[in-house]
Order: structure tokens, then sequence, then C-alpha cells
């Protein structure tokens, strides 16, 4: 199986002063569980090249044994300093695509036309799409084809409300990713703050925060497995 994991080039978080990007954890954890499982990785980003890390997401209280063995995988860490460009790669090369959350993707990917087309047309071609954390938000500009919203009717998480006021950034991201879902008219759903919950719907997964990151990519071999 070839995977496709889409990244942020997003690193300033608003106008704080203060960097973001995408989130250590939520990319090391399914990258283990995609390549243990024998899965080829292909990175990539809306600029290519090396995407921005969160910086709060390196600290000693965020890391977990994937991320310090991504961080000491001479095989990893090249790869993510060499991701393609976003515009450069397209469905029918891949089985399945992956996004991982921070909050870099609620500025680039949530806006950016060559991730809503990639999401589209690989679960138009019956190819699954799986996204953690603030990455559902990236669902905001996708649609079906008959132009309605992508998400409606369809069974969602994504971070919720509750963990953004937590981590004090309601006032400084663009938009909610739990109000952006419900008022897409996605069936939203959350578990308690931090804990893991995914959600699968038909080819899409979603789940709800950093610690859901490695169930869903564990969901998402699991329905390649069913094939």
């Amino acid at each position: 199986m070839k995977v496709l994991v889409v990244l942020t080039s997003h690193d300033e978080l608003g106008d704080t002063g203060r960097k973001t990007g995408f989130w250590l954890e939520e990319l090391a954890a399914p990258y283990y569980r995609f390549t243990d499982a024998g899965w080829q990785v292909v990175l990539a980003s809306p600029e290519g090249g090396r995407p921005p890390l969160d910086p709060v997401s390196n600290e000693p209280n965020s890391q977990t044994d994937d991320t310090r063995r991504f961080e000491a995988d001479p095989e990893a860490t090249a790869a993510l300093a060499t991701t393609a460009r976003l515009d450069s790669v397209t469905a029918d090369d891949f089985d399945a695509v992956f996004y991982p959350g921070g909050h870099g993707p609620l500025w680039d990917l949530a806006e950016d036309a060559d991730s809503a087309r990639l999401i589209e047309n690989t679960l138009r071609s019956g190819k699954p799409v799986a996204l953690v954390c603030h990455a559902p938000g990236v669902l905001r500009h996708t649609t079906n084809e008959d132009g309605t919203p992508l998400v409606r009717g369809r069974d969602v998480t994504g971070f919720a409300n509750t963990e953004e006021a937590g981590v004090q950034l309601t006032d400084v991201v663009p938009f909610l990713v739990e109000d952006e879902l419900v008022g897409l008219g996605g069936n939203y759903s959350k578990t308690d703050d931090w804990q893991p919950h995914v959600v699968r719907d038909g080819l899409l997964i979603t789940g709800q925060n950093p610690a859901s990151s490695a169930p869903a990519a564990d969901a998402l071999i699991a329905l390649l497995d069913e094939r």
C-alpha cells in the first residue's frame, strides 16, 4: 500500500508572533503505523520541502515514544526535509490519504484548492481519507459531486471547542473545527478532552485530537485490510 501524508506549510499562529505548523505526534504515530505495516509513505505539503513543526509539539511533555523514534530515524527525517509539493501529486498514485493536524492547516490547507481536489478525487475513486485533530477543518471547502458540502450528513469528529479553549487559542484561530463541521451539516461527535476518539463514515475517517492519531491510522489500515 502507498499512502500520501499531507502536512501544512503555514508557520504563523495568527498575529500572536508565535510559531505553529504540524503536530509531531500526529505525524510520527501514523508514520510508524503505516511503515510497520509495510506501507510506503510519501509526504507532501503546499510549498514542498521541510514543513514547519509546531514547537510546542516537540517540548518534553509532548514527546512520545513515536516522536522520539521519528527524530532519531534518518529515513523519516530525510523524508520530512524533502516533502513533495502538493500540486505535484495526484490521487491516482495512492491507496489512501492521511492528514495530520496542528494549527497550521487551518490557515493554508483549509483554503487550498489542490488539497480540496485531492480529498474529493480520492474519495470519488473509492479510496479512503483520514484526518486528525485540526485537519478535519481542511474539509471546509470540499464538496460532493452535486456541490453540497462533503461532510453534510456524515459522521465526523475533530478538535473540540473545549480543547481549543483549553489551549487558549479560541480567539486566535481563523475558525473552530467543531463549529465548522457542525455548520456544514456534519454529524459531529466528541469524547472527553484529550481522549482518543475516531469516527469512520464509509471511506472518511476523522480523529478528534492528538491522542486519536494512532487509532485513526489503525482505522485506515483496517479499512484497507477489509478489501
